[in-house]
């Protein structure tokens, strides 16, 4: 028995080993243990002195002013005060120091060595209420050059003074010059406009564009742009699918045979009838037709209309950019073309612009008192092309004050939050709040204000032009002076004879009006 015992004893060297496993187990754990205290205590030390940024704020509300890009150092004496030089500076409010990968600390003023150049030309009758932050937020986002071809309320001499004031922005005022040499254009002895020729509002505003567009092209060639967009400043290109926030990194990065990219239209979905600054209080947006899938689409169709005549109350067929080639040319608002060939085009799967369209309910008004036609069905079709359009027009001239508000909440805003909930889920609507962001940040740094407040000073001491008048002129409708009708511009019969002879590429090609996106009579079409 004794032999036994002593062959299971515990012989001294395994005692050790299993002390020396215990000893070294327990090390292990309180390494284990320390590394991450360490480490987390190393962090919250670089993060006190600032010299790391905290991941969980770097994607704030829309309250915060950092979004891709951008990059926010604040001292303790940030804050500005409020200018009180005149309304219009309300614009903006308290300023920061931000800089973009664009422009250091918002200084528009530098050149900008990037590339590729980028231009945007519009045809404009707003205010700066409007035109500004339209502006400087495709400067932000890349946009070197504008050409503005201004009239109404943007024509105004003070208007005009701050917009001019700005570095790369070029005026066009509708003079009797601009128009005579307009008359001149190719275009009055071609085809593929000719169907919008010397009809009322909606038509005659489309050729003017299209006029407005070809000189804009010269001028973009002559300014060594590379790209040109067309664009209403109701308008925002929306440039997703970039690490930066960039239009510029967006065509850089297009294969040299593109010729023309399509941005597809997003629409705004206004949620209240009080809208007063919509690129700064809409979020949300319904999606095109091109970035859903046709399932999604047309089986959420009838909620998604609520009764209108069609899935936008507008256009569905996008705004596109052009890379500037010999023989360019456009092809309506909405697209370009080029005389000898036809130009290779694709479609961007995840950038679009934001249509901001009927956003605030004088929007109807507005709209009603630009076109004189008679507020009859019949009569509306020579005026407008899109069926929304027809019927706020008939309602804005025929209905009282109380019932146009009554309409403009049926059909335009979005009160039904389990709708609005239900069509986010499915996709068909989005919240995009990337430029709230970057207008609440040019507001804050004081860019809206203290352009304002450098051309006041300068008119100072014009006994002529009061620095009032700037703000009288922005913020209420003013008509245009000696304006001629673009209807009349060619208003003569081409030519016997010379009617420029369009090649292959142009035959049976018409300019791209407002098109509406598909309906319920297409599901077929797209199956």
């Amino acid at each position: 028995m004794a032999g036994l015992y002593s062959s299971i004893k515990p012989s001294p060297s395994s005692s050790s080993l299993s002390q020396s496993s215990q000893v070294f187990a327990s090390r292990i754990l309180l390494l284990l243990t320390l590394l991450p205290l360490s480490l987390a205590a190393f962090a919250f030390i670089l993060q006190w002195r600032g010299e790391i940024t905290d991941p969980t704020t770097r994607w704030s509300s829309i309250n915060g002013l950092e979004f891709p890009g951008m990059d926010i150092s604040t001292t303790s004496n940030s804050k500005l005060t409020t200018p009180t030089s005149s309304n219009c500076a309300d614009i903006l409010g308290q300023s920061r120091s931000i800089s973009f990968p664009y422009f250091r600390d918002w200084k528009f003023t530098l050149e900008s060595d990037l590339n590729p150049k980028i231009c945007i030309t519009t045809s404009t009758s707003a205010g700066l209420e409007q035109i500004l932050p339209w502006i400087f937020y495709h400067k932000v986002i890349g946009v070197t050059n504008f050409f503005l071809f201004v009239e109404g309320k943007a024509a105004t001499p003070g208007v005009s003074k701050v917009l001019e004031s700005i570095p790369k922005v070029k005026l066009i005022h509708r003079t009797k010059e601009l128009e005579e040499q307009q008359a001149k254009s190719r275009i009055w002895n071609e085809t593929w406009l000719s169907s919008f020729f010397y009809k009322p509002c909606n038509y005659e505003l489309f050729v003017k564009q299209s006029l407005n567009m070809e000189m804009a092209i010269v001028m973009a060639r002559e300014a060594h742009m590379e790209w040109i967009i067309h664009l209403d400043t109701d308008e925002l290109i929306h440039p997703a699918g970039t690490r930066e926030y960039s239009i510029r990194q967006l065509l850089s990065d297009l294969p040299e045979n593109v010729d023309m990219v399509v941005f597809p239209n997003y629409e705004s979905c206004v949620e209240r009838d009080n809208i007063q600054e919509p690129f700064s209080e809409v979020s949300m947006f319904k999606k095109n037709y091109d970035h859903l899938m046709k399932e999604t689409y047309f089986g959420n169709y009838k909620e998604s209309t609520r009764g209108n005549p069609n899935y936008f109350l507008t256009y569905g067929n996008g705004k596109a950019a052009a890379r500037i080639r010999p023989h360019l040319r456009p092809n309506g608002a909405h697209r370009w073309h080029n005389y000898m060939k036809n130009p290779n085009e694709i479609k961007f799967k995840e950038a679009a612009v934001l249509h901001y369209t009927y956003t605030k309910f004088s929007d109807l008004t507005s709209r009603r008192d630009r076109c004189g036609c008679k507020p009859t069905k019949e009569e509306v079709k020579r005026c407008f092309m899109l069926e929304f359009d027809r019927d706020a027009f008939i309602i804005a001239s025929t209905a009282t004050e109380e019932e146009m508000l009554n309409w403009y909440r049926e059909h335009v805003v979005w009160t039904d939050k389990d709708l609005n909930k239900k069509l986010t889920k499915k996709g068909i609507l989005t919240r995009i709040h990337a430029p709230m962001v970057i207008m609440q940040g040019l507001r804050e740094a004081g860019v809206y204000s203290s352009l304002i407040e450098s051309v006041q000073t300068s008119l100072a001491k014009d006994p002529f032009l009061s620095a009032d008048e700037i703000i009288i002129n922005s913020s209420k409708g003013v008509e245009a002076a000696g304006g001629v009708s673009s209807r009349k511009i060619g208003n003569k019969e081409p030519r016997t004879g010379i009617r420029n002879v369009l090649r292959a590429a142009d035959v049976d090609l018409s300019a791209m009006p407002p098109l509406s996106p598909p309906v319920m009579d297409d599901i077929h079409r797209y199956t």
